[in-house]
This record gives structure tokens, C-alpha cells and sequence, in this order.
């Protein structure tokens, strides 16, 4: 066999997985396979000798054919809920019952609704289990920024924006009486508010402006913040309630909360400039 040869059965065997995950981004068979046949064209005239796992290789270059034609097909503003859902040819009836519930018309109105790499942060991590550094290398973002764009899509598929039963209201009630007592160093009022294995985690820039990368429990969690907290203020950030420090109006670190049962249970502490403008960040 030639060498295109080989490597045309390379491809033909890692091609029903490109196709699956073309079609999860895409939400269209056809739109699927001509993000394939690109990735095809584009091996086809690249030199793969040097490439150890040529299936990453391929699932990063149809990724980013498919992040090109979702921004295309944004920018034409179509419809992708109105494109056909057909699934994929497959040999595995079980795989084929899985891909029908993804690209079921409810989800691909729900991801309508996300940018682009919004899109494929989700699809490539929560569908694929593609790792961060990855994602953020075709996206062209930091892996923190990736991870913040995958995770601001998961709470829109699983409705997190939808407040049915004032939890977004109360999660801000809590917020808001962490900062009064951070404000006004009522410690034991700092410590009513934690869970006990709450956790505060900062990012490689925060660190550098001094702070440490993690504090584990509500004694040295709520160290951290008593008496310290005047210059922040309550924000929504990507929709759930978190404090924000900002410097004539532009944000510089954000502090998202995760609360569970009423109370605090993580705290991260952002101050990455590329991850912070992934952010969606509203204050209160």
C-alpha cells in the first residue's frame, strides 16, 4: 500500500467518530460530512509524521472546521433549528439512540443559543471528554477560559438560567450577607454562611497578586475575606450571583460562589484577564 493509501485507511477508520462529533457541534448530518471531507483535504496535504495520536489529531482539525462554520452560519444568522436532524449512520442501534436524544430539537434550540465556542467547549468536554488544554488550543483561549465557556453552556442546557423557584434570588441573599459580614469582620457570621468542606480556589494570576492558590475550610476560608471585602461588589456572573472586584468600572478579579442547601460551598478566585473576558458579569 501507498502511503496515501494508509493513511486514507486511517482516516476511514476514525471516521464514523470525526462524523459523530461534527454532527453533536453542528447539529446537521450534511453540515457533518463536509466538515469531514475537509479534515480529509487538510490531512491529505499535511505532513503526519511526527503526529503521535493522529485521531486527536483529526478530532482537532474537524473541530475547528466546525467552529469556522458555526461563526459562518452566525453570521448569515440561520436558523440551526430549522436544519434536519438526521442521525448518523452507525453499526451500534445503542449509539444511534443516544445521538437521536443529543440532537433532538429541544437541545439544538437550546444551543442556538451559545456563541460558538461556547458551542464547542461543551460538545468537544461534556459529549467527548476532550480535556481543557486541548479545547482551549483550537479554540484559541487559555484552558481556564475554555473550562468557563463549557461550563457557562452546561448551565444553559440544563436550564440553570431558568428561576422557577426564586433559587437565584436566595443564592444572591446569601452573597450579599457573605459580603456584609466580610465587610463588617463578623467572623462567626463568616462561618454560619460556609459549608464545611468549603473550598476557596485561585487562578495563576491571583496567585501573583498574592494571594494563596487554596484555602480549605470555613475557618481559613472565611480568613480570606473578614475585614477585607469593602472594594467588592455583587454581580451575576454567567447568570448565578458572585462578588466582583473592578477598577473604574472593568473588572479585574471575580469571585464566583457555588451554594448548595443555603450555603457556600467553593469559591473560586479569578483574576486571568482572558478568562474574565469570557465572563458574563452583571452587577447587582
Amino acid at each position: 500500500m501507498s502511503e496515501i493509501e494508509i493513511l486514507a485507511a486511517r482516516f476511514e477508520a476514525d471516521r464514523p467518530h470525526l462524523r459523530q462529533v461534527a454532527q453533536r457541534i453542528l447539529g446537521s448530518a450534511h453540515e457533518a460530512d463536509d466538515a469531514v471531507q475537509e479534515a480529509w483535504v487538510r490531512l491529505s496535504r499535511s505532513d503526519t509524521s511526527e503526529v503521535g495520536n493522529l485521531t486527536g489529531w483529526l478530532t482537532t482539525v474537524v473541530s475547528r472546521v466546525c467552529l469556522d462554520m458555526l461563526r459562518s452560519r452566525q453570521a448569515r444568522r440561520e436558523d440551526p433549528a430549522e436544519l434536519p436532524v438526521v442521525v448518523a449512520e452507525s453499526a451500534d442501534p445503542e449509539q444511534e439512540a443516544v445521538m437521536a436524544d443529543t440532537l433532538g430539537p429541544a437541545l439544538l434550540l437550546v444551543l442556538d443559543t451559545l456563541s460558538p465556542r461556547e458551542r464547542l467547549a461543551f460538545v468537544l468536554h461534556d459529549l467527548f471528554a476532550v480535556d481543557f488544554p486541548q479545547i482551549a488550543e483550537i479554540i484559541g483561549c487559555a484552558p481556564a477560559a475554555a473550562r468557563q465557556l463549557a461550563s457557562r453552556a452546561r448551565r444553559r442546557v440544563q436550564g440553570a438560567d431558568l428561576d422557577e423557584n426564586g433559587q437565584i434570588a436566595r443564592k444572591r441573599e446569601i452573597v450579599e450577607a457573605f459580603l456584609a459580614a466580610a465587610r463588617g469582620g463578623e467572623f462567626t457570621a463568616l462561618l454560619a454562611l460556609l459549608d464545611p468542606s468549603v473550598t476557596l480556589r485561585a487562578d495563576e494570576a491571583a496567585v501573583a497578586m498574592g494571594t494563596d492558590a487554596r484555602a480549605e475550610g470555613p475557618e481559613a476560608v472565611a480568613a480570606v475575606f473578614n475585614g477585607r471585602a469593602k472594594a467588592l461588589r455583587p454581580a451575576l456572573i454567567d447568570g448565578l450571583p458572585g462578588l466582583v472586584w473592578a477598577l473604574r468600572g472593568e473588572p479585574k478579579v471575580a469571585f464566583p460562589f457555588s451554594i448548595e442547601d443555603g450555603l457556600v460551598t467553593g469559591i473560586e478566585q479569578i483574576a486571568d484577564p482572558a478568562t474574565l473576558a469570557v465572563l458574563e458579569i452583571e452587577f447587582v
